[in-house]
């Protein structure tokens, strides 16, 4: 029944989500080609500004948790797990004061309207995940730039979304160039709940009346410890407040 009575209403949805992402496209190259990067930033965010509105639509909350213990005026590294592309949605608008820049698969970088344009010029990174060679310095770069600027990457070490919101086994090695290069940041935990039930029927249609939460937990300054108990705290801190 909840399938059913989906469709309909994600045909509405993906018509708005379509229109916002067409009409954007031309105000960030307006906003970056003749205003720069504030210019820029301002216009994504207001993007996902827009997108998370769209999901209103489907009956979509959100719930931000502890927002408050995020360090400013540091480099940040928000090491999340990952379970749909809403929780860049999310992220981008909620954390919007903390200039969040993603590293993500360079498929993404091309054909999607707003979204790809973003990725190539709004300081996110795009890695082949089959050439792991090629990230170490790209991830490298993204890490000199959030140390240089203040600003924070993000980061999802499982590698892909879960299909089901239960995580995957954690890879290290994003993790550990941008702790190497940025020695001044902190990690802020980061637990993801419920936004794979957006896309639990696939593209289409989409999931009805989620509840997302995203939990800020402690942040861990990377100066502070060795890269091993870094990456093992993290780990454990993120998948114990994922409910699944």
């Amino acid at each position: 029944m909840h399938k059913m009575i989906s469709y309909p209403i994600s045909v509405i949805y993906y018509l708005l989500f379509g229109l916002v992402l067409v009409i954007f496209h031309p105000i960030q190259w307006i906003c970056l080609r003749f205003f720069g990067y504030q210019a820029h930033k301002k216009s994504v965010d207001y993007l996902n500004f827009c997108l998370l509105m769209c999901t209103y639509l489907v009956g979509t909350t959100y719930t931000i948790k502890n927002r408050e213990c995020i360090p400013q005026g540091v480099p940040l590294i928000f090491v999340a797990n990952h379970q749909s592309m809403y929780d860049i949605i999310a992220m981008i608008w909620f954390l919007r004061r903390f200039h969040c820049k993603f590293v993500s698969k360079k498929e993404l970088g091309s054909g999607i309207p707003s979204v790809s344009f973003n990725l190539r010029h709004g300081g996110s990174v795009l890695i082949d995940r089959k050439d792991p060679k090629q990230a170490i310095p790209v991830i490298k770069g993204l890490s000199e730039y959030i140390e240089k600027n203040n600003r924070s990457a993000v980061i999802f070490p499982e590698g892909t979304r879960s299909k089901t919101g239960k995580p995957k086994e954690f890879a290290q090695s994003g993790l550990k160039i941008l702790c190497k290069y940025a020695p001044s940041a902190y990690v802020v935990p980061v637990s993801i709940n419920n936004s794979w039930k957006m896309v639990r029927f696939g593209f289409f249609p989409v999931g009805l009346g989620n509840r997302l939460s995203f939990e800020m937990h402690d942040p861990i300054k990377v100066s502070e410890t060795t890269f091993e108990d870094l990456m093992q705290r993290t780990e454990r801190t993120i998948v114990k407040g994922i409910q699944f």
